[in-house]
C-alpha cells in the first residue's frame, strides 16, 4: 500500500469528524459509545499502546497547542517522544509526529497497512478517527519512544485514545462544546473528560472551577496539581511577537519567559504545558530548555500569521470560548486598522452567538464561505443572521468557496488592515494550503 492507496482506504471508512460516510440520523459516538472496537483492533496489532508511558490531554480549548508545547519540552530535556494531535490542517500525517516532525508518507503508508491488514478480523468496522488512533499507537511502539503526547479527539470517556492508562492526565478548561455527545452542562462534560484520569494516574487540572473539582477527584488519582493554587501565570505582558511570561510550578519558578504565540489565553496553556512535562519527569525542567522551547514555539492555525499589507492571521477558534479569546487577542495585539473577517462554521453552531462572540458587529467587513465539510453550514444563513444582528447588508459577502473568498477579503481590506480567517479548523487548513502552493 502506497500513501495514496492508504488514504484512500482511510477515506472509505466512517469519519465522525467531517460526518462522511455516516447514515442520516445515526452517530456511533452518540447512540452507541464503545471502545470495544479499539480495544479488538489494538489486541490484533500487538497492544502496543501498553509498551511506552503516556501523557494525555483533554478539555474543551488549548489541547493540540498544549500538546505540542508538552512534546518540545520533553523533546528538548532530552525525551524521545511521540505526539499524536487532531484535526490536521492540511495533512493527516501532521496527526503523528516523532521527536517534532510528521511521519513521511512512507511511514504513513506502513502505519495504515497494518492496520488495515488486521482490521479484517474484527466484527465491525472501524471508524477513521479509530484507525488512524490505533496507527499511531502502533507507529510509536515500532520506533521505540519513551513517551508518547496523546490528544483527546472529543470528551474523554468514549474517545479512542481513551484505551491507554496515561501516567499524566491533563485537563486543560471545560467550557460548553459538542453538548449533543458530552452534555449541555460543564458538570456533565466534566465528568465525560475525567474520564482520562486513571487511577494512580498525576493530574494536571487547568480548569480552576472548585465546583467541578470533586468531579475529577473521584477518579481517585494519585495527585492533584490545580491551575492557580499549585502551578499557574503570576505575570503575563504582551511583547512583540508575543508574550513576556512569569510562570510557576510545584517545582520551580521561571520569570521572564518569552513565548512566541499571540494570545493571552496561550500564556494558561504554556503554564499547563510545563506542569505536565515536570510531572512527567519528577523534576524541575532546565530554565535553558523552557526559554528555548517557549521563546520558538509555533502552533499552526491559531492566531498564525501568514501574510501582511494587509495583515492575514489564521485562528481556528470553533467554540464561544476559542471565539472570545480570538477577538480578545484581536483587541489587544492587532487593534490598529479596519479588520474583514472571513468565517466558515460547522453546522450544530448556533451562529448568532459565534458572530457576537467573534465581534461581527464592530467588524468593517465580513465574508461568508462554507468550510470543505460536509458539515459546513450555508453561509447565507450566517449572512442573514450578521444583517439581524446589525451588519451592514453592503458590508457583507457571500462566496461559497473558501479560495475565491480569501481573494475578496484581501481585496476589500486596506494595506494597513487585518484579515481574519476563522470560525472553522477546517476552513483555516483550506487557506493555509491555498497559501502553500
Amino acid at each position: 500500500m502506497n500513501r495514496a492507496k492508504a488514504e484512500a482506504w482511510l477515506n472509505a471508512l466512517v469519519n465522525l469528524e467531517t460526518g462522511v460516510g455516516v447514515p442520516s440520523g445515526v452517530d456511533r459516538r452518540k447512540s452507541h459509545p464503545t471502545l470495544d472496537r479499539m480495544h479488538a483492533l489494538l489486541e490484533l496489532l500487538g497492544s502496543p499502546q501498553l509498551e511506552y508511558p503516556t501523557i494525555q490531554i483533554t478539555g474543551t480549548n488549548g489541547k493540540t497547542s498544549t500538546a505540542r508545547m508538552t512534546s518540545q519540552l520533553l523533546t528538548a530535556s532530552g525525551l524521545s517522544v511521540g505526539t499524536y494531535t487532531s484535526p490536521h490542517l492540511e495533512r493527516v500525517n501532521e496527526r503523528i509526529t516523532w521527536r517534532g516532525d510528521p511521519i513521511s508518507d512512507s511511514e504513513f503508508a506502513e502505519i495504515v497497512s497494518h492496520v488495515a491488514l488486521v482490521e479484517e478480523h474484527i466484527t465491525e468496522r472501524v471508524s477513521y478517527f479509530e484507525a488512524i488512533t490505533a496507527g499511531a499507537f502502533d507507529f510509536f511502539a515500532e520506533v521505540a519512544v519513551e513517551v508518547a503526547v496523546v490528544e483527546v479527539g472529543l470528551g474523554g470517556t468514549w474517545d479512542a485514545t481513551n484505551v491507554i492508562e496515561a501516567e499524566v492526565a491533563v485537563i486543560t478548561n471545560i467550557g460548553i462544546d459538542h453538548a449533543e455527545y458530552l452534555g449541555g452542562t460543564r458538570q456533565e462534560i466534566a465528568s465525560q473528560k475525567s474520564g482520562i484520569v486513571k487511577p494512580g494516574s498525576m493530574l494536571v487540572l487547568g480548569e480552576t472551577d472548585s465546583s467541578l473539582l470533586s468531579i475529577f477527584s473521584s477518579r481517585e488519582p494519585r495527585s492533584i496539581v490545580i491551575r492557580d493554587r499549585d502551578f499557574g501565570v503570576q505575570g503575563n505582558s504582551l511583547a512583540v511577537g508575543g508574550r513576556v511570561l512569569n510562570l510557576y510550578t510545584p517545582k520551580s519558578r521561571y520569570d521572564d519567559v518569552f513565548l512566541a504565540l499571540h494570545g493571552e489565553h496561550q500564556a494558561d496553556n504554556a503554564a499547563i504545558a510545563l506542569c505536565a512535562a515536570e510531572s512527567y519527569i519528577g523534576a524541575p525542567l532546565s530554565a535553558d530548555v523552557v526559554a528555548e522551547v517557549f521563546g520558538t514555539i509555533a502552533s499552526p492555525g491559531r492566531l498564525e500569521i501568514v501574510g501582511h499589507q494587509p495583515l492575514l492571521l489564521l485562528d481556528g477558534a470553533h467554540n464561544l470560548a476559542g471565539a472570545s479569546a480570538l477577538l480578545g487577542a484581536l483587541d489587544e495585539e492587532f487593534a490598529v486598522g479596519d479588520r474583514t473577517l472571513l468565517i466558515g462554521l460547522l453546522e450544530g453552531k448556533d451562529p448568532g452567538e459565534m458572530l457576537t462572540a467573534l465581534g461581527a458587529k464592530s467588524a468593517a467587513h465580513i465574508v461568508f464561505t462554507r468550510p470543505p465539510s460536509p458539515r459546513g453550514s450555508d453561509p447565507e444563513v450566517l449572512a442573514r443572521v450578521a444583517r439581524e444582528l446589525g451588519v451592514p447588508a453592503d458590508a457583507i459577502d457571500v462566496i461559497e468557496q473558501p479560495e475565491k473568498a480569501l481573494e475578496r477579503a484581501l481585496a476589500v481590506t486596506t494595506p494597513d488592515g487585518q484579515v481574519v480567517v476563522t470560525g472553522s479548523l477546517y476552513l483555516v487548513g483550506a487557506i493555509r494550503a491555498e497559501l502553500n502552493t
